[in-house]
């Protein structure tokens, strides 16, 4: 018997288009000679892919396939989560990205695969009618039932990476392919080698992204010698289910906008645009600005109370320039701020249980390193918790139960997460991996953390945007960290707290060029 869950989801019309709508894709078709016609079905709602494909005779120099694609140029990174139908025991499937020089059937071509065995591998075929099966053609993978295809290019060469759910990409294997051409056709195609049988094969998680030749520092007078102008780019407010790493995007723009906080109704965001404040509902819809006063240069350091009636903000100061961020409350419902750091740089990051106190990331002194500060919203007056620190520190934000302040230093070298007591004693380091982990954010019911991973080829001090990121949660006593998503972004992503009320979501921002 089939699998009752992909035939529900195949047979249903009121949640899924046919062709029609084909979401990141351009067109859907059949390449080759297939014994019965190929199919593609778009689930809107669940943002998910399923893909036919009839059986054919296996050939080495050529594909019979249905092809789900996109015309692209330049640098790119493709990445989706694939699984089959389990109760299909066909023989001799296969699934994933590929990338075309054209739709004719023995074109060139490069394919970043799995199989109905679980075993994964990349071929290739640099010339028309190669045989694409031949081993010097193929690069094979010794683990097997890798959910995560990633397939790269940069320049002319193409890299495959795969990964479990919870777990960090692994390469399979690099090729330099300059035969491919600048302008290609990417997509997911599916196959199945036996004549008398099709594959069906889900994929969910589709993202295409383009990198961003762009160079950030923190520093803006910096950022203007490095880069000539800011580069086009969009920007994706996405949701995570925790348990399963489903991903749903809810809002895209073609300019930068900003770490989500979750509203305590959980039934919409609030994210930084423009450097005013926005609301969306959590499935989609219109924006609604929140009113913040003449506060109105807003970045990406906001957050809501425990219990959930005040926002604090971080904004520059309208008699100051560059680099004077301060912090502010007002009411959640929006209203005229009220000043609480009376020094700059300060960004916010925490509030206390209570809401007397929140902790704020500054420079005082006319020091360059910055500082963790306890800081009184009714006085101003302000503690240094980390006066003693040897290096950056960032990212702190007090645990639901006021036990503790979480942050994120590099003490050891690379950027790691630690937490201290509120008085700033007893400061215990979490994380001990080689990746620059940032921005720890406990969850509601005080069980988990989730952290923005950082690439080891950075500067520990810095959290750049475009860069491939890892969103990563572990348990909130200490505990290895495991992977719910692989993105594109870095600044802005998870920058403030964006648990949801229930514990379940995260929500983020992911960024890459614009793609035409």
């Amino acid at each position: 018997m089939k699998n009752v869950f992909f035939v529900l989801l195949l047979l249903s019309t009121e949640a899924m288009s046919q062709v029609k709508n084909l979401g990141v894709f351009s067109l859907a078709e059949d390449i080759g000679k297939l014994a019965q016609p190929g199919s593609t079905t778009y689930n809107q709602q669940e943002q998910c892919y399923f893909i036919s494909a009839g059986g054919s005779e296996k050939k080495n120099n050529q594909d019979d396939i249905h092809f789900l694609r996109k015309k692209i140029e330049g640098d790119f990174i493709l990445t989706a989560d694939f699984s089959i139908d389990p109760s299909v025991a066909v023989s001799e499937q296969e699934f994933g990205w590929m990338i075309r020089s054209s739709i004719a059937s023995n074109s060139k071509q490069f394919s970043a695969c799995s199989n109905e065995k679980g075993i994964m591998f990349l071929k290739w075929r640099k010339q028309t009618n190669d045989g694409i099966g031949n081993p010097q053609n193929v690069t094979m993978f010794p683990k097997k039932y890798m959910q995560t295809i990633q397939l790269e290019r940069n320049g002319s060469i193409y890299s495959m990476r795969v990964a479990n759910h919870g777990e960090p990409l692994q390469l399979v294997g690099q090729e330099n392919l300059p035969e491919l051409g600048n302008e290609v056709l990417a997509g997911i195609f599916a196959q199945s080698m036996n004549p008398n049988h099709q594959t069906i094969v889900k994929a969910w998680n589709v993202r295409i992204d383009k990198p961003v030749p762009y160079t950030y520092h923190p520093n803006p007078l910096i950022q203007k010698t490095l880069n000539t102008k800011e580069p086009v780019f969009s920007c994706r407010l996405e949701t995570i289910e925790i348990a399963t790493g489903i991903r749903k995007i809810i809002h895209e723009a073609d300019h930068r906008f900003e770490a989500p906080n979750w509203m305590p109704d959980g039934e919409k965001l609030l994210f930084n645009d423009g450097g005013l404040l926005y609301k969306i509902p959590v499935t989609g819809g219109p924006l609604e600005k929140l009113n913040t006063g003449n506060v109105v240069k807003n970045n990406n350091d906001h957050g809501i109370s425990f219990d959930g009636k005040m926002l604090a903000i971080s904004s520059s100061r309208a008699e100051q320039q560059l680099n004077s961020s301060a912090v502010w409350i007002l009411p959640l419902e929006g209203g005229e701020p009220r000043l609480v750091t009376k020094e700059t740089p300060s960004y916010w990051h925490g509030w206390a249980p209570g809401n007397k106190e929140v902790v704020v990331v500054a420079q005082r002194n006319g020091k360059k390193i910055y500082n963790i500060y306890k800081v009184d919203v009714e006085t101003g007056k302000e503690e240094d918790l980390t006066k003693n620190s040897t290096g950056h520190v960032d990212g702190c934000e007090y645990s639901p139960d006021g036990n503790y302040i979480y942050y994120n230093g590099n003490q050891s070298g690379t950027m790691q997460i630690w937490r201290m007591k509120p008085d700033g004693t007893e400061k215990e380091q979490l994380t001990f991996d080689e990746y620059n982990n940032w921005f720890p954010h406990i969850s509601p019911d005080g069980k988990w953390i989730s952290i923005i991973s950082f690439p080891t080829d950075i500067n520990p001090d810095s959290h750049p945007s475009y860069k491939k990121v890892m969103l990563r949660i572990m348990p909130a006593a200490g505990g290895a960290p495991r992977v719910i998503a692989h993105l594109y972004g870095g600044q802005g992503t998870l920058n403030v707290n964006s648990w949801s009320p229930d514990s379940k979501k995260l929500a983020f921002v992911s960024n890459a060029e614009k793609v035409k």
